[in-house]
Formats: structure tokens, sequence, C-alpha cells
């Protein structure tokens, strides 16, 4: 069982104008996660990293970017990080032992279940192989995609480590963060 974060509207963000998901796929997450977490909707799209720190008021770092890459054998691997840092696909490789390519759009969408910009890190359609850009360590409080790329959830890092039993690692260019 994961430990419950404690919720609560963080007005210090703009997490209080935001509304329980209503979308089929975001509701779908929610089914997943449980009541330990609440999935989230804005009313425009928040598909990219800078345009969801935007809408919640957080830092770019906080958002956990779920991207879908593919391994030299054509398996899904999904690496969240940072949201203001970058895959380095040669230390991917390094630590798999394998060569990674990013994921073209048609492939996440028949391996995860969802479309770019709203990839969970839950629910996918194949289960991933996974990794956890290390600096999300750092933070107290991250924000996940719940499913369309205008739903999102909060969450901690030791509670992203359990819900989808990766590993930290690695993976982020040098210099690619602040």
């Amino acid at each position: 069982m994961l430990p419950t974060l404690a919720w609560h509207r963080d007005t210090s963000t703009r997490e209080h104008l935001l509304k329980a998901a209503q979308n089929k796929t975001a509701r779908h997450v929610q089914a997943l996660l449980g009541d330990r977490f609440q999935v989230l909707e804005f009313e425009r799209s928040t598909r990219s990293a800078v345009d969801a720190a935007t809408a919640i008021g957080c830092k770019v770092k906080q958002i956990a970017k779920s991207l879908v890459f593919r391994s030299g054998k054509n398996e899904p691997l999904l690496i969240i990080v940072s949201g203001d840092n970058r895959v380095d696909e040669q230390k991917v490789h390094n630590i798999l032992g394998e060569d990674v390519f990013r994921a073209d759009a048609d492939f996440v969408k028949a391996s995860s279940g969802f479309s770019i910009g709203g990839v969970p890190p839950v629910g996918h359609r194949q289960p991933p192989r996974i990794l956890l850009d290390q600096d999300l360590q750092q933070l107290e409080v991250i924000w996940a995609a719940g499913g369309t790329p205008n739903a999102v959830f909060r969450l901690s890092p030791g509670q992203l480590l359990d819900l989808t039993q990766g590993s930290y690692e690695d993976v982020a260019e040098e210099g690619s963060g602040n």
C-alpha cells in the first residue's frame, strides 16, 4: 500500500483553479490510482512541461514528464524525467545495455494507450520498463500527467517510485536542468 500524501488545495499554486477529472481517460487513470491521489483537469491543454507548470503555478522542474522510448527490441521504455531536464539516450543505453530510440506518436499510443502530452506513469496497455530521473528525488511535490494533455495529479517522489516500481537513475543530459 502506498503512503498517502495528505490532500489539500494548495493556495500557493493555482491548484485551487483545477477541477476533478471529467474526461473519460482521466477518470480511468483516477480509477487506477484510487483515492490516494486526485486527478485534476485544466480547461486548456498543459501538453508541455512549461504549460503545465504555468497552469499549476509550480516550478517546471516539479513536472514529471512521462516520455515513452522504444528499446532496440521494440519494447516500450518509460522514462519519467524532471520538467526542465532532457533525456540523455547514451546514459540510458549505458544503464540498460541496449539501444533506445525516441518513440513516435503511433508507438506511444499503441504501447501505452495514451497520447503524447498526457502519458501517465501508470496504466499502460503494454507494461514498460521504467526509469525515473534521479533529480526528481530532490523535490517534495511533483506533478504527473493524468492521461490527457490537460489532466495532472500531485504526488511525492517516493510515491512515484512505489507507484511505478521503476528505479531512480542518472538519465538527464548534463546541464539540461537548472
